[in-house]
């Protein structure tokens, strides 16, 4: 397998990203899940203190994603629709702004940031700054949920790719 993409099928890299961010997001859903539906219980506590570094971690990896996208863009499979290419560029904007103003959002509560066990953010020794914590906290939120909407869309239009006659499959693009 090519680790680079070709005009037919993603590569490695670009699969590996994908899948793994994949993973990555549902593991994040079922986190912010169980923080709306099921506060103070141990399903909760579970998931929910993994989500900011499991975040930060997408943050990292949707800048590779996108770094590595623009190196193979001549290469890469054709979009079948101007949909899906807009459709794309909506996730790379949804998974770069999402985490973005998570981060905001923690900056501006002047709380130190350690994901990992690496020094991210000092923190402001408690003082909060009003001003990024309200777009912020409207946002993530929002913008986190429509992201999931847009991965359940995104699934679906695979599985109608995938089924219907007069449509390219474009699964085995990303599958293998």
């Amino acid at each position: 397998m090519p680790i680079q993409d070709s005009n037919d099928r993603y590569g490695t890299v670009s699969r590996v990203l994908h899948w793994g961010m994949a993973l990555l997001l549902v593991w994040q859903f079922l986190s912010a899940g169980a923080h709306a539906l099921l506060s103070d219980t141990a399903v909760e506590e579970f998931f929910w203190g993994t989500h900011k570094p499991l975040g930060f971690l997408l943050f990292v990896l949707i800048i590779l994603r996108a770094l590595w996208a623009l190196i193979n863009l001549s290469r890469r499979p054709p979009s079948v629709s101007l949909a899906a290419k807009l459709g794309h560029l909506a996730f790379y904007a949804l998974l770069l702004g999402i985490p973005a103003f998570a981060l905001l959002r923690q900056y501006g509560g002047g709380k130190p940031f350690e994901p990992f066990g690496i020094p991210l953010m000092g923190g402001l020794g408690g003082e909060e700054i009003e001003w990024m914590q309200v777009p912020a906290n409207l946002f993530h939120g929002w913008a986190g949920w429509l992201l999931l909407l847009m991965i359940v869309g995104h699934v679906v239009m695979v599985v109608r790719h995938r089924k219907a006659a007069d449509q390219t499959d474009v699964l085995p693009r990303m599958w293998g």
